[in-house]
């Protein structure tokens, strides 16, 4: 995290004359938006050696055009994964003064190399991949990245007369540490990264506004066929945007006002995509991160630190860090000065703050009562069995079971229409809203909810996952029935075997939306 940010958080919480407004709302983004940035920065088990950090930085990478193009034109699409040589993000705007104005902010790394020279008798360095100094350290030749950050201001009404383009660039440097006892020295160098982001503006009524920013690489190439390492020197990696309206609130894309659902729909998002950032229900700031998020995102209060995989649990990851070897450890503190940090903040966890890790309620589902559609008697959801009993799941039937959707009994067989909810829902499951779908199986969570597992009607490998049982979750109140009512007992299709079969592999069950 720069310091900028940490000062400005520092600010925020206690304001006063001359604070500014934009400082304080990227502050309140500083954790999400960092996770971004060192997403997959380095991996578990964080040492040099491992497989997994032998290719990195896989989210957001912008190289030059002419080396990523080399082999035909960049595909676009709405996720980051992709290398590409430019991000382009469009979002709306309502205008709320006349002297309105956004203030834009991109963050991305440089890439550093970390080359260890050994001192030879002749007083020659020479590289080296790895180096032991007096005392046992060991000093390991390899990648880092440097964070920068580019601002930029302006008025709204300026963009409506024509673009603006603010140059951005890192520049090429070398830094030189000399090692204890005359071994050798660490040399950092980076080459240089430049970019443009470009913004613009249209007027859709009085006031709104949709917003357009354009980042690209304009960098020279490495040679067309490098390796991509060696394009890695030259380009922005995990670029990420940051924009905070002043005088302007901005609209959800991922669940806008009926009055501006086609507006939305034509806002084009590439290798980027713009959610509301800072506490809800608040539009005054948003994040375009080239990983897909929902509206509103947020660090979870239990974590103590960045472990650079923001999809896994930390509680796994640190229970796993807990248990490298010293020879590991003494590695990965070689590796890079992150792992150091990481190594050094799980070896000193106290208890209660690892405990905290092993997981949180954030919400409770009102208890309700299921009603029988044959007696029409209720059963307080509250009698619902024992489940960590043995046994007591023993009448359930995934392929068989149904719940009652909108009238209808849904089951295996039933063909639904997909429906996720606009707030709270998994941010995968968005883009599949509108398609249309068949039930494999129902199933029932622990804590007493129910979940419709289904195969897109549309996806080419239905059949295969089927086949190994890989499905989209989705909660009864998510899916539109196709299918007319039918009686409760009516015999349904089946479903496939591996959907029963999966059913007793209790860590597979869905806790949320699909996957």
């Amino acid at each position: 995290m720069s310091q900028g940010l940490v000062e400005g958080d520092a600010a925020c919480a206690a304001p006063g004359p001359g604070t500014d407004p934009s400082r304080c709302a990227f502050g309140q983004l500083s954790a999400v938006a960092d996770a971004v940035l060192y997403e997959g920065y380095l991996l578990y088990p964080y040492r040099r050696s491992s497989a997994k950090n032998r290719v990195r930085w896989q989210f957001g990478v912008l190289f030059p055009r002419e080396w990523v193009e080399s082999d035909g034109p960049v595909v676009p699409g709405v996720s980051g994964s992709a290398d590409s040589w430019y991000q382009q993000t469009e979002c709306l705007l309502r205008i709320r003064r006349p002297d309105a104005s956004v203030r834009l902010r991109l963050r991305y790394l440089q890439m550093q190399r970390k080359q260890v020279e050994e001192t030879g008798r002749d007083g020659v360095h020479r590289a080296v991949e790895s180096l032991r100094t007096d005392g046992g350290t060991v000093h390991l030749t390899f990648d880092e990245a440097v964070p920068r950050e580019a601002d930029a201001v302006v008025p709204l009404d300026d963009l409506l007369h024509g673009e603006r383009t603010v140059t951005v660039e890192a520049a090429a440097d070398e830094d030189i540490d000399a090692l204890p006892g005359h071994a050798g020295r660490v040399v950092r160098r980076r080459e240089e990264v430049r970019a443009s982001v470009t913004l613009t503006a249209e007027r859709l009524s009085d006031d709104v506004r949709r917003l357009r920013v354009r980042t690209v690489n304009t960098g020279r190439a490495p040679r067309t066929r490098a390796a991509r390492d060696e394009a890695l020197r030259r380009a922005l990696i995990a670029a990420h945007t940051l924009i905070v309206g002043d005088g302007v609130e901005f609209v959800s894309l991922i669940d806008p006002p009926a009055e501006l659902r086609d507006q939305a729909r034509a806002c084009r998002n590439e290798f980027t995509f713009p959610v509301l950032g800072g506490e809800p229900p608040t539009g005054h700031v948003l994040l375009s991160s080239p990983i897909i998020l929902p509206d509103h995102p947020q660090v979870a209060p239990e974590s103590p630190g960045d472990l650079h995989d923001a999809a896994e649990i930390d509680e796994i990851l640190t229970l796993r860090t807990m248990l490298l070897t010293d020879e590991e450890k003494c590695e990965a503190r070689a590796t890079d000065p992150r792992a150091a940090a990481i190594l050094d903040r799980v070896d000193t966890m106290p208890p209660e703050v690892f405990a905290r890790l092993h997981g949180a309620v954030r919400s409770l589902a009102p208890a309700t009562a299921t009603v029988d559609p044959v007696t029409a008697s209720a059963t307080p959801s509250t009698e619902r069995p024992a489940w960590w009993q043995e046994g007591a799941d023993d009448g359930l039937s995934p392929s068989t079971d149904t719940v009652l959707v909108d009238g209808v009994h849904v089951g295996g067989g039933s063909r639904v229409r997909l429906r996720p909810r606009g707030r709270g829902a998994d941010a995968q499951d968005m883009f599949l809203a509108g398609r249309t779908a068949e039930v494999a199986a129902v199933f029932h969570d622990v804590d007493g909810s129910v979940h419709l597992a289904v195969t897109l009607d549309d996806d080419p490998a239905s059949e295969l996952h089927t086949w190994y049982g890989r499905f989209h979750y989705f909660r009864p109140d998510e899916l539109e029935p196709l299918e007319p009512a039918a009686s409760p007992h009516e015999p349904r299709k089946p479903a496939p075997a591996e959907a029963r079969a999966r059913h007793t592999n209790n860590s597979e069950t869905p806790c949320s939306g699909g996957r």
